[in-house]
């Protein structure tokens, strides 16, 4: 019998000059924010700064998967700059809490934490979301293979895990318990508030704990 995967709590990690924003439009993928600020060739590119947009939002910098680090690990013909515009186009959220903190950490400005109920959101875009087994922004160190198959979608991982990724990528399967890292959705969360659960303002010295 399958076993039948699930998430309950994720988390998202937003800049406090982003809050607003958020407030206003729900969530966006950085593509939607560049297109709104006219910003189309940034969509492929690496960021190695912040960059902030004429309304005050700011899209983080990708220091920690530079085009020499992401090239070597890149499977099914992709470029860096595929892979950028594949990650651009994608909303982020952490299933792990120390995760969570660590890119927390990481961040130099009080960010917000949306706490949110994975169950409810996923009712309504199952079928725009994907699930990770390794944090696909990082490409340093001992990066992991990857290609379009990392991004495996939510329906078919709760059904049979990582298969699909290690058909497609020719890789040593995955332990049926290997936990995703990652749950992404495609384009826009503009009712995001409808799954909240909480949400704190943290300074940039602090973490969070339940």
């Amino acid at each position: 019998m399958t076993k039948q995967r699930s998430l309950q709590h994720i988390y998202h990690l937003a800049d406090e000059r982003n809050w607003k924003s958020i407030q206003s439009d729900g969530l966006l993928s950085a593509t939607k924010l560049f297109e709104q600020a006219n910003l189309h060739e940034w969509i492929r590119c690496h960021r190695t700064e912040n960059i902030q947009l004429h309304n005050g939002a700011v899209i983080r910098d990708q220091k920690p998967m530079p085009p020499s680090a992401l090239a070597r690990c890149l499977a099914d013909g992709l470029t860096p700059a595929d892979w950028y515009a594949q990650l651009n186009r994608r909303i982020f959220f952490w299933i792990d809490l120390e995760r969570l903190n660590r890119q927390r950490l990481a961040c130099k400005t009080p960010q917000y934490i949306m706490t949110i109920d994975a169950n409810s959101l996923l009712k309504s875009y199952a079928g725009r979301a994907a699930v990770t087994p390794f944090n696909t922004g990082n490409a340093r160190r001992v990066p992991a293979r990857r290609g379009l198959a990392s991004f495996v979608p939510y329906n078919m991982w709760v059904n049979s895990g990582w298969e699909s990724e290690a058909i497609a990528l020719a890789t040593k399967p995955r332990s049926l318990n290997h936990k995703p890292v990652e749950l992404t959705i495609i384009d826009a969360v503009p009712d995001i508030f409808n799954f909240v659960i909480d949400f704190r303002r943290v300074e940039c010295d602090e973490q969070l704990v339940f």
